[in-house]
């Protein structure tokens, strides 16, 4: 079995990276994906709605898992990078409704302009 590169169904194929890869480990799959931003066709998507935003990034996140036969229910690990750490208390809700069931571990990040 060998790596199988992961594009969600509607997304354009990139030409330099991959939305996601599924590498094979003895009979189980791992799955690794890009970061995903609130962003479509290069355009922001809800430009200062950081609740519409979150949604937007784990529905693309949900949508490039299921490409590769998964789901967020099996995530183990993840990482957001935030603006403004202030707003943790808005994406939180999100992100707990999301990850309800696999609870991974998790790292929050806040980065400057």
């Amino acid at each position: 079995m060998k790596n199988k590169i992961l594009t969600p169904e509607g997304a354009k194929s990139k030409k330099t990276y991959s939305h996601g890869i599924s590498v094979p480990l003895g009979d189980k799959e791992m799955i690794f994906m890009t970061g995903q931003i609130a962003a479509k066709n290069g355009e922001a998507v809800a430009p200062g709605d950081i609740e519409k935003q979150t949604e937007y990034v784990f529905n693309a996140i949900n949508d490039i898992l299921k490409a590769g036969g998964s789901s967020l229910n099996d995530v183990v690990k993840a990482v957001i990078y935030m603006k403004d750490v202030g707003d943790f208390s808005k994406i939180s809700p999100i992100r707990n409704k999301y990850f309800e069931k696999s609870k991974p571990a998790s790292t929050l990040i806040e980065i400057s302009n």
